[in-house]
């Protein structure tokens, strides 16, 4: 059945998984706010938006949707992958896959822990079924960003798993075009470096904030 075949179970994965990419665009923006010396206004503004407009609602169900689809299909894919040959992720040959692709799972599953600690951190609050920490109100999440960033290991722990991001990122890029068939050898070199940029970008703007509160935001 189509539905249950392997290279289906890849193109949802990948489909899934360019969707998310692309909302961490629109994440990276709304942390970066965290930068301006405005008190949190702009942040906290677009936080607001964020977590009361009515699309902004309905995409945060795609968005989780999204999230499911990648990581179900991811689970199956490399299950299947470890039990038939040990050529995770990408239906190219494997000689073309980057140097990291084989710990593509073990990567997977790191930035898994680390979303589910995030859920914990903020979106668990903000529905209400985690408390705020004392003196922090449950949809403030400007003080509650600073709070957490305050602290040495949490930031260095942010920072890590955001490093594993950009390393899981810039095979994965490389491995969705790969799986829906986009690969051509006369623009596969500019999509690694595309890939390759955008992973470093990603990875450098989410640690950049962490460091920036630790170190100069008092």
């Amino acid at each position: 059945m189509l539905l249950y075949s392997s290279i289906t179970k890849k193109v949802f994965m990948a489909l899934a998984g360019l969707f998310l990419i692309s909302f961490l665009c629109v994440h990276l923006g709304i942390n970066l706010m965290l930068l301006k010396d405005d008190g949190g206004r702009a942040f906290t503004e677009a936080a607001t938006f964020m977590g009361t407009n009515a699309l902004i609602k309905i995409f945060e169900i795609v968005l989780f949707a999204g999230f499911f689809i990648h990581i179900f299909f991811g689970l199956l894919v490399s299950g299947q992958n470890k039990s038939a040959r040990p050529s995770p992720y990408a239906v190219s040959n494997h000689s073309e896959t980057a140097p990291f692709s084989k710990y593509m799972f073990h990567t997977g599953i790191i930035v898994l822990i680390f979303l589910a600690i995030h859920f914990f951190d903020f979106y668990f609050i903000k529905i209400g079924l985690v408390a705020p920490p004392p003196g922090v109100p449950a949809h403030d999440f400007y003080h509650r960003t600073l709070l957490l960033f305050s602290s040495p290991w949490y930031s260095l722990l942010y920072i890590t798993c955001f490093v594993v991001l950009g390393i899981h990122l810039n095979h994965a890029i490389q491995s969705a075009i790969q799986t829906l068939g986009w690969n051509h050898s006369k623009y596969m070199d500019a999509v690694k470096v595309i890939g390759s940029v955008y992973s470093c970008t990603i990875a450098a703007g989410f640690t950049l904030v962490p460091l920036f509160i630790l170190f100069f935001r008092r």
